[in-house]
């Protein structure tokens, strides 16, 4: 003992008379000055003969040693630091805990004579935060510097000894331990608290193993521990513990955890688990202080930097140049637990979510723009329910004044988690009809604000869960993305489909956007309505689309063009012909879009569709091509069986509505009132809309190029009789296609609503004419109602040309009488049809704009007399005049 004391003396001697030599450095620096007095021979040889000393005593009594390592320390300190850290490295066991206890010695001496307390041991209120330790308590200072250096290597012994002397304090003081130990335990707690404060290397130690062990049990007796603790102490105690939280980094998810679990109000439904003590009512009312008053301190902290303080990302006051102001470890630790805490927000328990959307909010305005999108979005994807998503607009009205663009990049990181695959199809559903929602809002604030009416919506506490606050502008920032989004209309998975329609259908369709853009979004959407047909999903979802699919055609003359022409185009493909009442065809049409096929297209062999009949070779001009009734060797052609795609006869003539009724409305030009509004979008009129003629003219042109891809727009004039027989084989494929697609004949009165349009199909109206007059020719059946597809054909072909004004009154009324004649007698008028035709063009120079109508208008009186037409028609009329005699009235001129 003697030579040791002797060595630790000498050592602690020389430490203070060259202190303040220069080239020595302060005794802060702790690890350089060990570096610099273990280069010096001298008192490298002094430190080992005391550690040799130490070590042959530390098994018999190292008090002594110990205690002489202490007592040099008091009178040196803090020069004397390096030689205890050294030591305390090399018998980390036996130092650490001296250390301790002796700092908390000294802390219980400096604490009497404060203001703190007049009769128990703690930190004086004006040193929680000292700005030099060194100055107000001498050995606390030494404690941090030993302590800081050994952590690095003995962690787990500190962390120990510190947990051991947490828990001890909170043990019942014994009877006959006295007055200083009852003192010593009441100065444990504020000791360890300032420790941390003063070192934040052994609060990131000590604090998540801390935060594990503080049960229910434990707080019970924090709770007794401090009873009877003053008001101003315990004050000063919870803004100790609030600073101490707001520098802790590591484990701060846990820590807010454990402050929301324990804060949060008992529940009556839910009743403690057996076995576990509740937590005292006192208690979690502290627990809720502290979770306030952390709220509280972190918003100061935050937005009491400086303006030019935050990371890159959005143009926002708050928002651009380098961090020039304090960090906050507590915000920069729950960076990583973002999702989680807006999955606990979403849960709406009580105060929980109230404190985690504050919470939120200023972690996005700590972190910026990265964060603050990553909050929206995960929102927006997870929210199940309107009050849920009202926490998305109200964290986004309080984070829009300071970031300018927040939308458009919360959009934006929305859609590139959608195509990076890293959210499931129920998310992206979710999140496209959370988006879609929201805009609805914004439309109906801006639809109340028109009217002059109050505010929005409110939800069961009373707070205003929508719309957003920024007017139109999630749904531009939605439309800016037209090109991502219209990729997910073919989405696999069909709620992520209507999703997606629903968002684009509430969406305003960008003027500025660019054809390719346009062409983009037209093909999917039409693609979309016919595998909504396909898939007979609900009256909903097709207005929807219905609605899309009008915006597009409303945004230019081009885009109405590709809307008309992919409907009318897939209509008349061969696997959506089930769905009008058509068959399936032997062999696709050419040119047809590989985007607007139906679901069973989508797995068509290559090798089976170059083996059909006329698909390598073409043979045109050749019987072949017009007879071909079977292979030699196989028999004749099998008829045509269905895809299992058609509908019932119910189905079908509500999927001929449907697309009749979206034609009209794309060449109208109208959007329906009330759509989006609960009510079934398209089905609102039934009074015909007025036709866009140069709408209808594109109609007919897509039906001349989609039937007879050969034939251009100057073949308008007639023929005469004689020249069909040089058009037999387009004139047979032209029929073939009417009787596969009956949606052809709705079709041409679509077009002759908006006259002069039909005269462009002049080509499939002759054609069609030409069929007939030959069968009816050729028929050898007494009545007309044996061949009946011809008869109905006959038919509708006269009314359509009637409703473009092809024909006069007179002459388009005979279809009313073609059931009761005979085939020959059909052929007969049939041909004087013909011979109109052929005299008097179907020429859109003929018509004439009225003004009053507002719609073209023909006036036959300037044809001259047509009673030469009509001559075969009175015979007709004459020889049948006990069965249509009653009809004669409707035939004259």
């Amino acid at each position: 003992p003697l030579v040791s004391a002797w060595s630790i003396d000498l050592m602690g001697q020389l430490s203070s008379k060259y202190a303040g030599r220069h080239g020595v450095p302060h005794a802060s620096s702790l690890n350089e000055l060990l570096q610099l007095w273990m280069s010096c021979g001298a008192t490298r040889t002094l430190m080992e003969i005391y550690a040799q000393c130490l070590s042959a005593m530390i098994s018999s009594c190292p008090d002594a040693c110990v205690d002489a390592l202490l007592d040099t320390s008091g009178q040196h300190s803090p020069h004397f630091d390096w030689v205890v850290a050294h030591i305390g490295g090399t018998f980390p066991g036996t130092i650490i805990s001296r250390v301790l206890s002796c700092g908390l010695k000294d802390f219980c001496v400096h604490g009497n004579s404060s203001s703190f307390s007049s009769s128990s041991c703690a930190v004086p209120p004006d040193s929680l935060f000292p700005g030099c330790p060194d100055k107000r308590v001498p050995k606390i200072g030494s404690v941090v510097g030993i302590l800081g250096h050994l952590v690095a290597r003995h962690s787990a012994s500190i962390k120990q000894e510190l947990l051991r002397m947490f828990h001890e304090s909170l043990c019942p003081v014994q009877a006959g331990d006295g007055a200083q130990a009852s003192a010593t335990q009441k100065a444990t707690v504020p000791f360890l608290l300032q420790l941390a404060a003063m070192s934040p290397t052994l609060l990131g130690t000590v604090s998540p193993e801390l935060i594990d062990s503080l049960t229910p049990l434990v707080l019970n007796q924090l709770r007794q521990h401090f009873t009877g603790t003053p008001r101003e102490e315990a004050e000063n105690l919870v803004s100790l513990i609030v600073h101490l939280i707001c520098q802790t980094g590591s484990g701060a998810h846990r820590i807010l955890q454990f402050l929301v679990n324990t804060a949060m109000p008992a529940s009556v439904i839910m009743a403690p688990s057996p076995g576990r003590e509740p937590v005292h009512e006192s208690a979690r009312e502290a627990c809720d202080r502290i979770v306030q008053l952390l709220l509280l301190n972190l918003q100061k902290l935050v937005h009491n930097r400086s303006p030019g303080y935050g990371p890159t990302g959005l143009s926002g006051p708050m928002c651009h140049g380098e961090p020039c102001g304090r960090p906050v470890p507590f915000l920069d630790g729950l960076r990583p637990h973002v999702d989680d805490m807006c999955s606990e927000a979403l849960r709406l328990e009580r105060k929980r979510h109230v404190w985690l959307h504050q919470l939120l909010a200023l972690l996005a305005v700590y972190h910026g723009a990265s964060c603050a999108t990553d909050c929206l979005c995960h929102m927006l994807s997870q929210a199940r329910s309107q009050e849920e998503l009202g926490l998305a607009v109200q964290l986004h009205n309080a984070l829009a004044p300071s970031m300018r663009g927040l939308l458009p990049a919360t959009v934006g990181k929305c859609l590139a988690r959608v195509h990076s695959a890293s959210m499931s199809d129920r998310q992206i559903a979710r999140l496209l009809g959370n988006l879609a929602l929201v805009v609805q809002w914004e439309r109906g604030r801006a639809e109340v604000e028109g009217r002059g009416e109050g505010g929005g919506r409110r939800g069961e506490r009373g707070e205003e869960v929508g719309p957003c606050q920024s007017g139109s502008g999630l749904a531009q920032a939605v439309t800016a993305h037209l090109r991502d989004l219209s990729r997910l209309l073919l989405h696999p998975d069909p709620e992520v489909c209507e999703s997606a329609c629903l968002l684009l259908s509430v969406s305003p369709v960008p003027r500025s956007a660019g054809p390719a853009e346009l062409s983009g979004a037209v093909r999917a959407a039409a693609g979309l309505f016919f595998l909504l047909l396909h898939r007979r999903r609900r009256e909903s979802a097709l207005g929807h689309c219905l609605n899309l699919l009008t915006g597009l055609g409303s945004v230019s003359p081009a885009a109405l063009k590709a809307v008309l022409q992919h409907l009318v185009r897939a209509a008349l493909h061969g696997a959506n012909r089930g769905l009008f009442g058509g068959g399936e065809a032997e062999n696709s049409s050419p040119g047809m879009d590989p985007g607007l096929l139906g679901p069973a297209d989508t797995h068509s062999s290559l090798l089976d569709v170059n083996l059909k009949f006329g698909t390598a070779v073409n043979f045109a001009g050749s019987i072949w091509a017009v007879f071909h009734a079977g292979v030699i060797g196989r028999g004749l052609k099998a008829a045509h069986k269905g895809t299992g795609l058609e509908s019932e006869a119910g189905d079908e003539a509500y999927n001929v509505y449907r697309l009749i009724n979206l034609a009209v409305r794309c060449s109208s030009n109208v959007r329906v009132q009330g759509e989006n509004r609960g009510e079934s979008p398209g089905l609102e009129s039934d009074q015909p809309q007025p036709i866009d003629p140069e709408a209808a003219k594109m109609v007919a042109v897509v039906l001349v190029e989609t039937l007879c891809p050969d034939v251009t727009n100057s073949e308008l004039s007639w023929p005469p009789e004689e020249h069909s027989k040089n058009t037999v084989e387009r004139d047979i494929q032209i029929r073939k296609r009417f009787e596969e697609n009956p949606l052809l004949f709705d079709l041409l009165h679509l077009v002759a609503l908006g006259r002069p349009a039909l005269c462009y199909c002049s080509v499939l109206l002759r054609g069609l004419l030409a069929t007939l007059m030959a069968h009816w020719e050729a028929s050898r059946d007494s009545v007309t109602s044996a061949s009946p597809w011809h008869l109905r054909a006959s038919c509708q072909l006269i009314a359509c040309m009637g409703q473009g004004q092809l024909l006069p009154p007179a002459l388009s009324n005979m279809h009313e009488i073609f059931h009761k004649l005979t085939p020959f007698e059909v052929h007969l008028l049939l041909l004087s049809v013909w011979e109109y035709l052929r005299d008097k063009g179907p020429m859109p120079q003929k018509f004439t704009f009225s003004p009053e109508r507002g719609q073209f208008y023909r006036d036959f009186s300037r044809d001259g007399d047509i009673s030469k037409y009509l001559q075969v028609l009175h015979s007709v009329l004459h020889k049948n005049i006990a069965t249509l005699g009653y009809l004669c009235g409707r035939f004259q001129v």
